[in-house]
């Protein structure tokens, strides 16, 4: 009774505290540490979103760049916040473990944040303007490219960490505990978009009305906000052991599988090697079961005679099924990773043809207020603000009456609505930009900088994208964070993020293709600095049409797609 009670105490994922204890499930862990993980997600998303929400006019207005430069300097930008997310997992995963990764790289982002501040509030720093126009030099304008590249770097050891670290909170051995894991990604959403919406709203405004010293100052001291909060919740955290270097197991595996092409894989799959004891050789890990696909690989798990070198196994030779089916859960994940390319490349045109767009409307309420049209973002904060909880209160029990799931959707079919909704928000997105430009035509309002419309008018189109990512990005987090190898989900967590990234990159491949194809002969284009005489319409029609087919292929990878299996306890 005595030792059933002991096994009780702690933790069961392999999780330790700060001084490397055993984790006491009463002492550490669960909503008590993720409420300190949660604010600094908000503080954190305040910070990131406050400095890149409106850095497409800050581009335009303050280092004079024309609207497509601006738009794919942003796009870029923002490609490269969600790549860098690889080295910090890497390092989370391999080294540091995810606590020291965040901890470390909040510093590197909070340098980049005050740099930032400095370039645009500081004479010197800051390019000189004079009736509207600005005259930044050449080591002006790499003042901000540096200090926004840094931030890019700091943000890469955040992202791919912070969702993952608060799960860790959460025993996956304990059934309790696991449901609510599914709720914290709901939770943890849900506070970065309250941060997003500060960011959105407060701060667009400071930065257009106020000044770009102010709008770029306060975001820096969220993030130092951000790094204080997390630090106080440090002797209630639950640590994940970092495992060594996945990318290492994963080239293990593979070496080995080639070294064996010759080998036939037994049909009794127990007879593949793997350790006798329940525990996992991976530190921070749990065994996994053997699945059928991708047999090639089960090779490497073959034992022959030559494995053996001086009585010791060589990891290059012969590996164990848990190593094997890691690189196997990583290649399944691949499929459902790229289909998120196209989803992100919907939701990349927020913060550059969104605000354009809304530039060219009327952006008044009342007789004396004018909102930024980049400040119309918060629609899509409170979209997801709204989506988030109703969510996880009203629509997963009620999906969990007719499907008998214990999440109400699966993670895959989760995504899958979101991706249908982005695909209604880029119809929304091209039918407005139709009746604007009907409206242009009829009154001959060409050269008109804000045309008679409302820039209300784009509200359904953000509510849209803020709804597809409850659905698709939520589901995202959590399917790769469940479905990742124990020891590798801040490498999955941060593949998930690439994603965006890649869509950030395939927004501005798209935009410089669509520009050269329809510049051509001396014509304008769909997108021209002049909206009035473009066609942003083709573009959002093109992005709807390629959202379709990206949806259908979606569907034939989540059909096929095998969930992985965990057994025994971590080491």
């Amino acid at each position: 009774m005595d030792i059933m009670a002991e096994e009780d105490i702690y933790t069961k994922d392999g999780t330790v505290t700060i001084r490397g204890d055993p984790a006491d499930k009463m002492k550490t862990g669960n909503w008590k540490a993720c409420r300190f993980i949660l604010g600094n997600g908000g503080c954190e998303m305040l910070a990131y979103y406050g400095m890149g929400a409106n850095l497409v006019n800050y581009l335009k207005i303050r280092l004079n760049q024309g609207s497509v430069a601006s738009s794919n300097n942003v796009t870029k930008w923002s490609g490269t916040c969600y790549i860098t997310p690889l080295i910090g997992a890497f390092l989370a995963d391999s080294f540091l473990g995810r606590h020291w990764t965040i901890a470390i790289f909040s510093v590197v982002c909070v340098l980049g944040m005050t740099l930032l501040t400095l370039s645009a509030s500081v004479p010197g720093l800051k390019p000189s303007c004079e009736n509207d126009k600005c005259h930044p030099s050449t080591s002006q304008t790499a003042a901000c490219f540096v200090a926004l590249y840094l931030i890019a770097l700091g943000t890469g050891g955040i992202k791919p960490c912070v969702s993952s670290f608060g799960a860790d909170q959460f025993d996956e051995m304990d059934e309790a505990e696991r449901k609510k894991k599914s709720s914290f990604f709901n939770w943890f959403f849900l506070s970065i978009n309250i941060g997003a919406f500060i960011a959105s709203s407060v701060l667009v405004w400071i930065q257009m009305n106020v000044g770009w010293g102010w709008g770029f100052g306060i975001p820096a001291v969220a993030l130092a906000i951000a790094i204080v909060c997390f630090f106080s919740g440090t002797r209630l955290y639950r640590i994940q052991k970092p495992g060594g270097s996945p990318l290492t197991r994963i080239a293990q595996v593979i070496v080995a599988s080639f070294r064996k092409m010759n080998v036939e894989v037994p049909a009794n799959k127990t007879h593949l090697h793997e350790t006798a004891d329940a525990e996992c050789t991976i530190k921070g890990s749990r065994k996994l079961e053997h699945t059928d696909e991708l047999q090639f690989f089960d090779k490497a798990a073959v034992k022959i005679p030559t494995d053996n070198i001086k009585g010791n196994t060589d990891p290059w030779r012969l590996c164990t099924v848990t190593r094997v089916e890691e690189l196997k859960s990583i290649v399944r994940l691949l499929p459902v990773w790229a289909s998120g390319i196209v989803f992100s490349t919907v939701y990349s045109q927020m913060s550059t043809m969104f605000v354009l767009q809304g530039n060219t409307l009327d952006q008044h309420m009342g007789p004396h207020f004018k909102i930024p049209s980049a400040s119309l973002s918060l629609f899509n904060t409170l979209s997801a603000i709204f989506w988030a909880p109703v969510y996880d209160r009203v629509i997963v029990p009620y999906a969990r009456k007719y499907t008998g799931k214990e999440r109400g959707f699966t993670q895959l079919q989760r995504m899958g609505i979101g991706l249908v909704i982005s695909i209604f928000a880029m119809v929304v997105a091209g039918v407005l930009e139709v009746i604007r430009l009907a409206i242009v035509k009829r009154n001959n309002h060409y050269d008109l900088e804000y045309i008679p419309m409302s820039i209300f008018w784009q509200v359904p189109q953000y509510f849209l994208v803020g709804c597809a990512e409850v659905f698709t990005f939520v589901g995202q987090l959590e399917f790769f964070y469940d479905q990742a190898p124990d020891a590798m989900r801040s490498l999955c967590s941060a593949l998930s993020l690439t994603n965006v990234a890649l869509g950030n990159y395939l927004s501005t491949l798209f935009v410089t293709i669509v520009t050269k194809v329809t510049t051509q002969n001396g014509k304008l284009g769909w997108i021209p600095d002049n909206l009035n005489r473009g066609h942003l319409d083709y573009f959002y029609w093109l992005l709807a049409i390629l959202s379709l087919i990206n949806f259908l292929v979606y569907l034939w990878i989540a059909k096929r797609y095998t969930y992985k299996k965990a057994t025994g306890v971590a080491h």
